[in-house]
C-alpha cells in the first residue's frame, strides 16, 4: 500500500487576499498571478504615481496657506458676492483624495513587494483619474485668480525644508527593502541595472539636495536680532469685528505696536473704516437699508453709517470659530459695534503711543469728494491730535502736498522702490506683502534705516522665519497668537545642522548597504537551497498565469522528480494550467 501526499497543501493567506482583493478586486487564489505586469497596468502605476506626487503638493500648498485662509476668502467674496469659508471643502476633499491615493500607493508597493502582479481595478482608475483632473483644475484656479499664493511653497521650504529631508530621506531609505529584492530576483541584467541606477540617483540627489536648503534659521544664536514688532491689522480681527474700536482695544491689549485700518471716504467727507466696497458682509444694512445693499460704502453719509451695527455679523458668521469661546458679557459687547471713523483709531493710538498705518480707497467718479479725498483725509489726522511722527502715511497722489503740510509724517510706500527712488521721493518707509521682500531685500533697506512692514503675518512659523530673517516690524491679523511666541519655533547654528546632516546620510547608507546585501544573501541561499525553501501551493497558484517564469519552471521539474525518488505513485496527477501532469 502506498501512501500519497497531497501535492496542493492550502494555507491561509488573509493579508494577501486582502491585499489583491482591495488593490484590484482578485480574491480568489486562482485570480492572482505572479506574471510580469502589462505595459497598460504599468501605464496605470506611473498615472497613480503621478497624481500622489501633485495631490502631494497640493495638500502641502493648502496647509501652509493657512497663514492666508482669511485673504482667499475675501477673495472670493468679492467674486460671488456672498461671504463662505471656501476652505473647508477645499481642505476636505485634498484631505480625503490625498488619503485615498496615499493608501492605493501602499498596496502597488505591497503587490511589488510581494511578486503579485499590478492590476487595478477599473473603480479605482475611475477615482485616480477624478482625483487627477479635480486637482490639475484647482491648481489651474488658484493660479489665475491667487497666483502669488504660490510662493507661499518657496517661502514654507525655508522653514521646513530640513525636516522634510529627514522625512524624504528617511522614506526612500525605507523603499531599499523593496528595490533590493526586485533587484535580487530581477532576471534580467539590464532591468536590474536600470532600477538600482534610478534609485542611487534618487539617493544621492537626497544626500547632497541640503547644500542647496537655506534658511535664516540657520544661524548663530549670537546674531539673533529682536523679536519684530507688531501691527494689528484692522485690530485683532479673529477674536473682535474687524476694522472696530473694540477689535483695536483688543490688539492693543496684545501689546502690538501699531494699528492698521483701511479707509474709505463716506458722501460727506468723514473717513471711516472699512474694507470692503459695500457693507453687505460686515454690518447688517440688509435690514437697515434693503435697497441700498449692493451700493458702494462711500455712498453713504456719516449719519446713515452710525445706524449700522457692525457687529452682529461676527457672532452670526463666527468666521474664526471664535465665539463659543466668549462670555455673555462679550458677546454683548461684540454685538453692539458701530461703524468707525478715522479720527477714533488716530485718537486711540495717540493715547497708547502706537503707530498709525491706513491704506485709502479713492471714492469712485461722481463722488463730491473724488478730487479733494487727500486733503480730506489729512485734515482728519491732524485734527486728531496724534502726533505727526506716529502716523505712516501711505498715500501717494498729491505726496509733495502732504509732506509740506505735514512734514512729520513717516512717508511710507506700498511699492518696492529702489533706494534712490525712495530718497529722492523722500520716503522711509514700505508697506509690502510678506512674500514680495527677499532676505537680501530686508538686509538692504535695514542698513539704509528704511521701515519695513510686512503683512500679513498670521502664522507661528512664518513670524519665526522673518524674526530669523531681521525683519523689524510685520503687520497680522493675530496678535493674539504671535505674542506667544518668545522665541523662533527652532533655531540651529550652521555646524549643528551640518552634524545632523551628515549624521543623517551616514545612517540612511548604512541602512540601505545593510538591506542590500541582506536580500542578496537571502536569494542566494533561496536559489540553492532547492526544494526545501519551495512552496508546492506556487505551482498551482499559477494556473491562471500565461506564461510561466524561468524559476517557476525549474520547481515544477524538482517537485516531478522529487515525488519520483520519494516512491510517490506515478499515476497520482496534479492540475496546471487546467491539464493533468503526471510523474511518470
Amino acid at each position: 500500500m502506498v501512501k500519497h501526499q497531497p501535492l496542493q497543501v492550502y494555507e491561509r493567506q488573509l493579508c494577501l487576499s486582502c491585499l489583491t482583493g482591495i488593490y484590484g478586486c482578485r480574491w480568489k487564489r486562482y485570480q492572482r498571478s505572479h506574471d510580469d505586469t502589462t505595459k497598460w497596468e504599468c501605464l496605470w502605476s506611473f498615472i497613480l504615481f503621478c497624481t500622489f506626487s501633485l495631490l502631494l503638493v497640493w495638500f502641502y500648498f493648502w496647509w501652509e496657506a493657512h497663514n492666508d485662509y482669511s485673504e482667499f476668502n475675501w477673495f472670493l467674496y468679492n467674486r460671488s458676492g456672498e461671504w463662505s469659508d471656501g476652505t473647508v471643502p477645499i481642505l476636505a476633499t485634498t484631505a480625503a483624495g490625498f488619503t485615498y491615493i496615499a493608501f492605493l500607493m501602499i498596496l502597488a508597493l505591497c503587490h511589488v513587494g510581494v511578486g503579485q502582479q499590478l492590476n487595478l481595478h477599473w473603480l479605482h482608475k475611475i477615482g485616480v483619474t477624478v482625483a487627477l483632473l479635480t486637482t490639475i483644475i484647482g491648481v489651474i484656479s488658484v493660479t489665475q485668480m491667487w497666483g502669488e499664493e504660490w510662493d507661499v511653497i518657496w517661502i514654507s521650504l525655508q522653514a521646513t525644508g530640513p525636516f522634510l529631508h529627514i522625512g524624504a530621506l528617511a522614506a526612500v531609505t525605507a523603499l531599499a527593502w523593496l528595490i533590493a529584492g526586485q533587484v535580487a530576483r530581477a532576471e534580467k541584467t539590464r532591468f536590474q541595472v536600470m532600477v538600482l541606477l534610478i534609485y542611487l540617483c534618487v539617493l544621492l540627489t537626497l544626500y547632497f539636495i541640503p547644500l542647496s536648503i537655506t534658511s535664516p534659521c540657520i544661524m548663530d544664536r549670537g546674531s539673533l536680532k529682536a523679536a519684530p514688532g507688531i501691527i494689528g491689522h484692522q485690530g485683532a480681527p479673529m477674536i473682535a469685528p474687524e476694522n472696530t474700536l473694540l477689535s483695536f482695544h483688543r490688539a492693543l491689549q496684545r501689546n502690538v505696536s501699531g494699528l492698521e485700518a483701511d479707509v474709505t471716504i463716506s458722501l460727506d467727507g468723514v473717513p471711516f473704516l472699512m474694507r470692503d466696497r459695500t457693507f453687505r458682509r460686515t454690518t447688517d444694512v440688509k435690514r437697515v437699508f434693503p435697497e441700498r445693499q449692493y451700493d458702494d460704502a462711500s455712498f453713504f453719509n456719516w449719519t446713515d453709517l452710525r445706524s449700522l451695527n457692525a457687529g452682529e455679523w461676527f457672532l452670526k458668521d463666527d468666521p474664526f470659530w471664535a465665539v463659543k469661546y466668549m462670555s455673555p458679557s462679550e458677546r454683548w459687547l461684540v454685538g453692539n459695534q458701530t461703524v468707525c471713523s478715522l479720527e477714533q483709531m488716530l485718537k486711540l493710538a495717540a493715547r497708547s503711543r502706537s503707530l498709525a498705518i491706513f491704506t485709502l480707497r479713492r471714492p469712485p467718479p461722481g463722488h463730491p469728494h473724488y478730487h479733494d479725498w487727500v486733503n480730506l483725509t489729512l485734515d482728519t489726522v491732524l485734527r486728531s491730535g496724534i502726533p505727526q511722527r506716529q502716523v505712516m502715511w501711505t498715500v501717494d497722489s498729491d505726496r509733495e502736498m502732504v509732506r509740506r503740510v505735514a512734514p512729520g509724517l513717516q512717508q511710507t510706500s506700498l511699492q518696492m522702490l529702489p533706494l534712490n527712488t525712495l530718497h529722492h521721493k523722500g520716503i522711509g518707509g514700505l508697506l509690502l506683502r510678506y512674500n514680495q521682500a527677499s532676505g537680501h531685500d530686508v538686509r538692504l533697506y535695514n542698513e539704509h534705516n528704511i521701515s519695513l512692514i510686512l503683512y500679513s503675518v498670521n502664522e507661528p512659523w512664518l513670524y519665526s522665519l522673518l524674526w530669523c530673517g531681521g525683519v523689524p516690524t510685520v503687520s497680522s491679523e493675530a496678535p493674539q497668537v504671535l505674542r506667544k511666541l518668545h522665541s523662533p519655533l527652532w533655531l540651529m547654528s550652521p555646524e549643528e545642522y551640518r552634524l545632523i546632516w551628515i549624521s543623517t546620510d551616514l545612517i540612511s547608507f548604512a541602512v540601505v548597504m545593510g538591506i542590500f546585501i541582506f536580500q542578496n544573501t537571502c536569494d542566494h541561499r533561496w536559489r540553492m537551497s532547492g526544494m526545501r525553501s519551495y512552496n508546492p501551493e506556487q505551482i498551482m497558484l499559477s494556473a491562471a498565469v500565461r506564461r510561466s517564469s524561468r524559476d517557476v519552471n525549474i520547481m515544477k521539474e524538482k517537485l516531478i522528480f522529487s515525488e519520483v525518488s520519494n516512491g510517490v505513485n506515478s499515476d497520482e496527477p496534479y492540475m496546471e494550467n487546467g491539464y493533468n501532469f503526471y510523474t511518470n
